[in-house]
C-alpha cells in the first residue's frame, strides 16, 4: 500500500483542509491518506476547541482514510519538535512514501533546498542567531534575519512554511524515504482572522466562533453540528497553579525555558494579568510563553521530549474509515505498537510507556476544562 501522509491539528477542520486531502491523494496517488494530528492540545500552547476523537472523525468524514495521534509530548512543542516528532513516526511505518503540507509556498525544490541549507548550519549563522536573540529578538525572526542572505526569505516568514522547512529537515535528518509534497494554501492566511467567503484560516475562524459570526461557509456541516457552545475554559489559572506548585528547577528543566525564564514565570504566577500578558515580549513569544505554561503543567521536560525522539513509541488510532480498515494492517508493519483498543497500552514499556502517560495526564486535565465528546468508535462510516 502507499500511503500519503498529512501532519494536522484541525482546530478546526474546515474546507481548506477538505481541499488539501482531496489534493493530496489526487497528486500523490497513493491508495490512502493517513493523517499524524495533534490531540487534545495544540502546537500554540492551547487547547484544541474540540476533543480529538471528534476533530478525528472530521478528518475521516472530510477525506482522510485513518487519524493517528501525534503524542502530546511534540504536539506541544515548538515548530522543529512537532516536526521531529511526526516524522520519527511516520517514518516508522513502511508505507509512508510522501508527506502533504499547506504552505505559502508550493515549491518542492525551495523546501529541500533550503532544509539541506539548515540542516548544515554555518557558524557564522548560528553566532549571528545568537547575536540577534541577545539583542531581543524572538528566535523566529532571529533565525530569518540570519538567513536572509542565504536562502529566500520568504521561506521562513510565515508559520506553515517554517514548519514545512522543519518537516522537510526531519525527512533528510532521519534519510526517510518520503517524498514532500506542498500545496498552496487557499484563502486566510495562518493568522488571517478575517472570514473568507469559502477558505479561511482556522484562527478566523475561531474569532468568529467567539463573536457569534456565521462561519457556515467555511467549514462542512458535519463539523458545524459538533462544534461547542462555548469554548474551554482558560488555562490560565492551572497553569498559574502548576507553576506555583513546582520547583524552579524543574520549570526551567521544560523545553524553551532558558535564560532564566523560570523565575520570571514565578513571579508572573503571582500577578493578577494572564502570564501571556505578563511575559510576552519581543523576544519571548506567546506562543513560546503559552508552550512552556502547557507542558509545565503536563509535565513535559525536554528529558522526555529527547528521549521520545530516539525511542519507538506507538500508533494510537483515532479514526478510521469503516471500509478502509485494510489500513490497519499497513500500519501494523511498523516498529510501532498500535493502539486502538484500552487494553492495547498494556503492551507498552520504557520511553513509550512514559510517554502515552502523557497522553492519558493530557486527557484527564482537558475534561478539567471542558466535557469532551463520550462517543469514541474509532471506525467511522
Amino acid at each position: 500500500m502507499k500511503i500519503c501522509a498529512v501532519i494536522c491539528e484541525y482546530n478546526p477542520f474546515h474546507n481548506g483542509h477538505a481541499y488539501q486531502l482531496s489534493e493530496a491523494k489526487k497528486r500523490s496517488q497513493a491508495d490512502a491518506v493517513l493523517c499524524i494530528m495533534s490531540g487534545n492540545f495544540v502546537q500554540r500552547g492551547e487547547s484544541a476547541i474540540v476533543d480529538k476523537f471528534t476533530r478525528a472523525k472530521h478528518a475521516v468524514l472530510g477525506g482522510a482514510d485513518a487519524v493517528i495521534e501525534l503524542p502530546t509530548i511534540f504536539a506541544t512543542s515548538n515548530a522543529e519538535l512537532f516536526a521531529k516528532g511526526a516524522i520519527s513516526i511516520l517514518s516508522s511505518i513502511p508505507d509512508v512514501t510522501t508527506l502533504c503540507f499547506g504552505a505559502e509556498t508550493a515549491s518542492t525544490e525551495a523546501f529541500l533546498q533550503t532544509a539541506k541549507l539548515m540542516n548544515d548550519e554555518p557558524e557564522s549563522i548560528s553566532t549571528a542567531i545568537k547575536t540577534y536573540t541577545a539583542q531581543g529578538m524572538s528566535f523566529a525572526k532571529a533565525r530569518m534575519t540570519a538567513w536572509q542572505k542565504i536562502v529566500n526569505v520568504d521561506i521562513l516568514s510565515s508559520p506553515n512554511n517554517i514548519l514545512g522547512v522543519e518537516y522537510t529537515r526531519a525527512i533528510l535528518a532521519k534519510n526517510a524515504k518520503i517524498d514532500i509534497l506542498p500545496i498552496q494554501r487557499m484563502g486566510g492566511g495562518y493568522h488571517d482572522t478575517s472570514l473568507d467567503r469559502e477558505f479561511s484560516s482556522a484562527s478566523a475562524i475561531r474569532v468568529g466562533l467567539t463573536s457569534g459570526s456565521d462561519i457556515s461557509s467555511v467549514i462542512p456541516a458535519f463539523v458545524k453540528t459538533d462544534l461547542p457552545q462555548r469554548f474551554p475554559q482558560q488555562l490560565d489559572s492551572l497553569e498559574k497553579y502548576a507553576i506555583l506548585a513546582r520547583k524552579t528547577e524543574e520549570i526551567a528543566n521544560v523545553c524553551d525555558c532558558t535564560e532564566g525564564l523560570e523565575n520570571a514565570f514565578k513571579k508572573a504566577a503571582k500577578q493578577p494579568q494572564t502570564l501571556v500578558e505578563s511575559l510576552t515580549s519581543a523576544r519571548y513569544t506567546s506562543s513560546r510563553i503559552r508552550r512552556i505554561a502547557l507542558q509545565n503543567l503536563l509535565e513535559i521536560d525536554k528529558n522526555l521530549i529527547q528521549a521520545g525522539l530516539q525511542s519507538p513509541l506507538y500508533l494510537r488510532v483515532l479514526a478510521v474509515k469503516k471500509e478502509r480498515s485494510d489500513i490497519l494492517s499497513a500500519l501494523s508493519t511498523s516498529l510501532c505498537p498500535i493502539i486502538i483498543r484500552v487494553h492495547d497500552e498494556e503492551s507498552l514499556c520504557g520511553i513509550a510507556k512514559k510517554v502515552y502517560q502523557r497522553d492519558i495526564f493530557a486527557e484527564n486535565v482537558y475534561a478539567l476544562l471542558q466535557n469532551p465528546q463520550k462517543m469514541r468508535n474509532v471506525f467511522i462510516p
